[in-house]
């Protein structure tokens, strides 16, 4: 069954969010044209496919070897999922035309999010080495970017038009910093792990809007966070959701469609938000 529920984004003009009902963590949550993609934290190692106007479960793509993942994109142009394998150090690659087939390549040691960049390539977060990867679609490291010490337990990675990154990580400081193309910190949001507005509690998933506005999963808070562009300022994007938000992980932002899916860990649900033309409080 799916459920109707209306989102409020502190605007004049309530959207409406489309709910894929609980089940099992949810680690990613991506799209290509009209199927939208879930990937859970069930071992099966499969990817749930929904239609995205329907929201009825359509299939599931066979990923043999994933094992425990934490990041999912997809590339339209590549026509490819891409699934990081945090169990043994790999990155899977699934077809998304003819037979699905399945390829896989190497990283570092833990891999966490990953992303698709602007050139069309894999950006990966190597969580216990501390360094930012990138390889082409067919797995050629491009290049390697070590973080500062201070940034432990990088959590998830975005590469603004820029070719700065934005960065998610817990540690001592659960903070979303932004990096230069060498990978030192140029600004950062959040301190130690809080409850108030300039901090955070298990920072996760990242999106970007066309303005640069930098959405962040709160996860220890149940809130989503909108950080402008400079990470001087933020504020809350209110939804609401049967039972609020819980645990928000994963994020992805259709910016075709106006967009966003809400990945939830405990909860286990998929919120989707419609009529989002940025993250900005006075546009829906």
């Amino acid at each position: 069954m799916i459920h109707f529920v209306d989102v409020s984004v502190t605007s004049s003009e309530p959207a409406v969010t489309h709910v894929i009902p609980c089940g099992i963590e949810v680690i990613g949550v991506t799209s290509v044209g009209d199927d939208v993609f879930v990937l859970r934290c069930d071992l099966s190692q499969q990817v749930e496919v929904y239609d995205a106007v329907s929201f009825t479960l359509q299939r599931r793509l066979s990923v043999p070897g994933l094992k425990l993942s934490l990041g999912l994109a997809a590339c339209a142009s590549n026509k490819c999922l891409y699934a990081s394998n945090w169990s043994n150090d790999h990155v899977h690659r699934v077809e998304l035309t003819g037979s699905n087939a399945v390829t896989k390549w190497s990283v570092g040691r833990r891999p966490n999010g990953l992303t698709v960049n602007s050139a069309k390539n894999v950006v990966v977060v190597i969580e216990d080495e501390r360094k930012v990867q990138e390889f082409t679609t067919h797995g050629t490291l491009l290049q390697t970017i070590q973080l500062q010490p201070d940034i432990e337990d990088p959590e998830q990675v975005v590469e603004l038009t820029s070719g700065q990154f934005v960065i998610s990580h817990t540690g001592t400081h659960h903070r979303v910093c932004l990096l230069d193309v060498h990978g030192a910190v140029v600004q950062s949001y959040g301190s130690t792990p809080g409850s108030d507005l300039t901090k955070m509690s298990k920072p996760r998933g990242l999106t970007v809007d066309k303005h640069g506005n930098i959405l962040v999963a709160d996860k220890g808070n149940n809130r989503l966070l909108v950080l402008d562009r400079s990470l001087t300022s933020a504020h809350e994007m209110s939804v609401s959701v049967d039972g609020g938000l819980n645990e928000p992980f994963s994020l992805w932002y259709d910016k075709s469609r106006g967009r966003l899916y809400v990945g939830e860990w405990y909860g286990g649900r998929v919120i989707i938000i419609d009529h989002l033309k940025d993250f900005t409080a006075s546009h829906v």
